[in-house]
């Protein structure tokens, strides 16, 4: 039942329980204490509002980050990782397999923001080697869900 549970709530995280109850066929309570559980367990780490910040008026650059360390002993890529991860304009940490070690999305204002943040924070840190910086242009998908999709006409053709 976890399992069905965390489907639902992935999908949309303010699915009301009792909805979720009778679509699994139990009661709110047993699904409000199983979600609890997991949620004390750390399994629901957060809860997160998708945004299409193209239809705001506000600025918003993300790029994806590929970073290049060299592991420290012992260590990994953990305590890198980490010092990554606590800059408070870094979204998201990744360990990834291919040419480089660590996926880092970040958000900024602008380009320039952005770019500041790779070559002053980031390429600065001892154990990095190297970037590459990918700035997100458009999103038509993110986590699941189409973004910007267009309206269906539902206008009946009409021809002399």
């Amino acid at each position: 039942m976890r399992e069905q549970i965390l489907t639902f709530l992935a999908k949309n995280s303010k699915m009301d329980l009792g909805e979720l109850a009778v679509l699994l066929g139990s009661s709110e309570d047993v699904i409000r204490k199983e979600v609890e559980e997991m949620e004390q367990e750390k399994v629901i780490c957060g809860y997160h509002t998708l945004i299409d910040w193209e239809k705001t008026d506000s600025e918003k650059v993300t790029a994806l980050i590929e970073v290049r360390v060299t592991p420290q002993r012992g260590q990994g890529f953990d305590t890198i990782a980490e010092r990554i991860y606590n800059y408070p304009e870094v979204q998201s940490v990744y360990l990834i397999s291919g040419a480089y070690d660590l996926l880092v999305i970040l958000q900024g204002k602008t380009l320039r923001e952005v770019s500041s943040f790779v070559s002053d924070k980031l390429s600065t840190l001892d154990s990095v080697l190297s970037t590459a910086t990918h700035f997100i242009l458009k999103k038509y998908k993110d986590y699941g869900t189409i973004l910007g999709k267009k309206e269906k006409d539902e206008r009946m053709l009409m021809t002399p």
